[in-house]
């Protein structure tokens, strides 16, 4: 059996988090105040996640690029590819917040999102 310790950031608590794992298994979580904790920390140790936030760049706008970020957390491992393959989207004025740039990110199933408004020149 292994034990991580984790922080929670699903709140302002903060909560310490231990986490008892066996192979491929989360045995138990303490530690937590409130049931997203748990969740949480099932997911950080088994398969995490994050946010994936750049820019992509834009033609005929009076910006040249926009801010993006993937409409929710991707595996960690394929942020490198997603990366590399937002360096490759361009997009035409005009562009909304939350325009889709780029559907199914890497094969995550996951779309990237505009977070910014660009209009045409």
């Amino acid at each position: 059996m292994e034990e991580k310790k984790l922080t929670c950031i699903n709140c302002p608590m903060g909560c310490s988090l231990v986490v008892e794992i066996d192979g491929d298994e989360v045995l138990h979580v303490s530690g937590n105040s409130c049931k997203f904790g748990d969740i949480y920390a099932r997911s950080e140790v088994m398969n995490p996640t994050r946010i994936v936030t750049s820019t992509v760049e834009v033609t005929g706008g009076n910006l040249g690029f926009v801010p993006v970020k993937t409409a929710e957390g991707i595996p960690k491992r394929k942020i490198m590819e997603c990366m590399k393959m937002l360096k490759t989207v361009c997009v035409s004025a005009p562009v909304h917040t939350g325009d889709i740039v780029a559907e199914n990110i890497a094969d995550t199933g996951v779309n990237v999102v505009a977070t910014k408004d660009v209009e045409m020149v």
